[in-house]
Parts: structure tokens; C-alpha cells; sequence
């Protein structure tokens, strides 16, 4: 399916943007279940925390990776019941970008296709230590973006010095 993307997006007039997947994978995975099997016998009513990170780097002009961490916790009070952790990537051709939409590109776009694969990678995980399935639901990774980048031009204003 990526190599029919790269296809079809052919090469555009010069300056054109380009955007393609060229594959999508499983970079990482862990999954522990330290209270197993005792945890398995207690009504089943975990505390669910999830955090995500997202990564990017560039591999080669035009070519970068992105990629989406996620750590998944469940918690029968104090005992943990499961840790997921999981890194999605993906390759992307991203051509003819400014330096602002590449940066929305890898820090939303991206992130936001690669979220479904690593929620389909925790839940099956999940079955496969023997727990009721988990679904993730869906995240704004747009808000998150913009978040970000409020937070990051905020702590450069408090970084600069301001005359008085």
C-alpha cells in the first residue's frame, strides 16, 4: 500500500509539495505483567494512564521518520497489572514544506495517522497478556501541537531578557 502511495503521488512540477508514506512499523515494543496471574483472579477495574511522545527526525533530503511513543499503565490499586510500551513510525516523503508546515506535518499530521496502528498494537498486546481489551480513544494531536507551540514560544519570551 505505501509503494502504490509513492505511485501515485509520481513527481510534481518543481516546487510542488509531496507528502507519501513509504512504510509504517512496529519500531518498538514492551509488555510486562508483573502481578500475573494472581492479578488475573480481582475484579477487573484498572486505573488506565497513558502518556505519548512524538519524534522526528530527517534521514535523507526530503525523507523523515516520525515517530509515536506511547506507555500504557493498569492499576488494581496499588499493583500494576500491565505496562505497555510501544513506538509506532512511520518513513514520510515530505518535499517543497516551509520549515513551519514540515514542523506541523511531523508534530500532528503524522502522528495522527500513525495513532491508529499503535492503538490496534496496544490492544492486541493487551489480549495476548490475557486482559480484557483496550481501546484507546481518540486524541487531538492537532491540540497538542498547538499547545506545544504555545508552551515552547512562551518559554523562549521568559528566556529573552526584557527591558524595563
Amino acid at each position: 500500500m505505501a509503494e502504490e502511495a509513492i505511485e501515485t503521488t509520481g513527481k510534481g512540477q518543481e516546487g510542488e509539495q509531496q507528502f507519501a508514506i513509504q512504510r509504517l512499523y512496529v519500531k518498538d515494543l514492551s509488555v510486562e505483567a508483573p502481578s500475573s496471574p494472581e492479578i488475573f483472579q480481582e475484579n477487573w477495574q484498572p486505573k488506565i494512564d497513558m502518556s505519548l511522545n512524538t519524534n522526528s527526525r530527517k534521514i535523507s533530503d526530503g525523507v523523515y521518520e516520525v515517530s509515536l511513543q506511547a506507555t500504557v499503565t493498569a492499576k488494581l490499586e496499588e499493583k500494576v497489572a500491565f505496562l505497555v510500551e510501544v513506538e509506532q513510525a512511520g518513513v514520510f516523503t515530505m518535499e517543497n514544506f516551509s520549515k513551519e508546515h514540515l514542523n506541523h506535518m511531523a508534530g500532528s499530521y503524522c502522528p495522527t495517522l500513525l495513532f491508529p496502528y499503535l492503538r490496534e498494537v496496544i490492544s492486541d498486546v493487551v489480549v495476548r497478556a490475557g486482559f480484557p481489551q483496550l481501546v484507546l480513544s481518540p486524541v487531538n494531536f492537532d491540540a497538542l501541537y498547538a499547545q506545544a507551540k504555545q508552551k515552547q514560544e512562551e518559554d523562549a519570551e521568559s528566556a529573552t531578557p526584557h527591558e524595563a
